[in-house]
């Protein structure tokens, strides 16, 4: 009885191979990363979102923003779990700083977002509370911008990923938070 053996050429031609499919998705990304994030905002924020209302996605962001809440009561007093809260109410209140100017506000197109951010020294209990109530003013602001829509074609500038519609800014908005809140960790 013979033993089937694969050749030892096989694993190392399927190793050079990923490590150049890898390599070759790096080189990609680095020479045309603009191309890729447009590619990226489209399929991911714009068009989904671009077939949705101002309601429905208000009503998103009130669904995530209770998941939000949830996750926010759980977290432990840790410094990991402050940062992560932080910086979720940061970009929030960025975000809806930028939506603001598609209701004729005057808004700076190219800050960052860390001036919104609470101070290093913000309890957890406080974060806790910021974070319902920031989420709360950009469901708020979703409202206003239902009553008095912008241009489909308005776009509003995100330092990373670009000119973006609002609704695509709602779309970014409610995925960051639930992105971000899933590194929470409890006690």
């Amino acid at each position: 009885m013979s033993k089937k053996t694969t050749p030892t050429y096989v694993p190392a031609l399927v190793t050079v191979a990923t490590v150049g499919v890898a390599a070759g998705a790096a080189y990609v990304a680095r020479t045309r990363k603009k191309e890729v994030t447009e590619l990226v905002v489209n399929r991911v924020l714009e068009r989904p979102a671009g077939r949705s209302s101002y309601s429905d996605l208000g009503q998103s962001l009130e669904r995530a923003g209770t998941l939000l809440t949830g996750r926010a009561a759980r977290a432990a007093d840790t410094h990991a779990n402050r940062e992560v809260l932080a910086h979720i109410i940061g970009i929030e209140r960025w975000g809806q700083q930028r939506l603001n100017a598609a209701l004729g506000a005057a808004a700076d197109q190219t800050d960052t977002y860390h001036p919104y951010r609470p101070p290093q020294d913000t309890t957890l209990k406080d974060l806790q509370a910021l974070i319902t109530s920031t989420r709360a003013g950009t469901v708020d602001l979703t409202r206003r911008l239902g009553h008095n829509p912008p241009e489909d074609s308005l776009t509003v500038n995100h330092n990373g990923l670009g000119p973006m519609t609002t609704k695509a800014w709602l779309r970014y908005l409610t995925q960051h938070a639930d992105l971000e809140s899933r590194k929470l960790r409890g006690e």
